[in-house]
């Protein structure tokens, strides 16, 4: 879990017969175009809506989501995730920090567009998640998802910290604070459908400002984690 998003992939044909759809909302015209030509290098096509059109997120099947964290994302979002076709599209928020993103945790935003949006960058991100928004989950055993993490140690300081990505057997976490290899800790988070648990976990690796955990395979409340993941995958 030590990279971010994981392996880059060789881009698709532009000939590439449309698998998924995107849908770009509340979007200003530049950001548009560079993110529509950085889905369709992989078979992704967009589609543009805008903020008040929450309804069409309730009735129409997308595969992901691109949309601007500013006024009327949050009804969007809540929109999405109700839906019984769009519950488990990929959300991507454009702009802010992680850190304001975490206003929306609850709605399980996958991985963040910063502003100003750059190609290189954009077009990283989108690489690196294609396969979860092609629904390709054998080759994705990691899902990024940002929400809040309440991390205890072992003297029981307690910080927050956001997830970058989760697997069955651990994830990791974005904060300013240190956190040496080895440490044993406590920690706690919400995702989606899966309700408030707490699991222990040991530091494996850290980086600035971002650290990996393993989840302790003796603690029964891992299942919960692996049946969530396993349900996210199948759906």
């Amino acid at each position: 879990m030590e990279k971010a998003f994981g392996t880059a992939l060789i881009p698709t044909p532009s000939s590439r017969k449309v698998a998924a759809r995107a849908a770009l909302v509340d979007l200003k015209e530049s950001s548009r175009a560079l993110l529509t030509e950085c889905f369709r290098q992989y078979g992704i096509e967009t589609v543009v809506t805008s903020a008040g059109s929450a309804d069409r997120l309730r009735q129409e099947k997308f595969e992901a989501c691109v949309i601007n964290l500013g006024p009327g994302a949050e009804a969007v979002m809540e929109a999405a995730r109700n839906s019984p076709s769009n519950s488990r599209l990929v959300l991507y928020g454009l702009g802010g920090s992680a850190h304001e993103a975490m206003r929306y945790s609850k709605y399980g935003i996958n991985a963040m567009f910063h502003e100003p949006l750059e190609r290189p960058a954009a077009l990283k991100l989108v690489r690196a998640t294609h396969m979860l928004v092609l629904h390709e989950f054998r080759r994705y055993t990691r899902i990024p998802i940002m929400t809040e993490v309440t991390v205890v140690s072992p003297d029981n300081h307690r910080l927050s910290a956001s997830s970058l990505e989760i697997s069955s057997g651990g994830m990791s976490l974005k904060s300013a604070e240190d956190m040496p290899a080895g440490t044993n800790l406590e920690i706690s988070f919400s995702l989606l459908t899966l309700p408030r648990v707490s699991v222990r976990a040991v530091v494996t690796w850290r980086k600035s400002k971002s650290f990996g955990v393993r989840f302790d395979p003796a603690d029964e409340r891992r299942q919960k984690i692996k049946e969530w993941i396993d349900g996210y995958l199948e759906n």
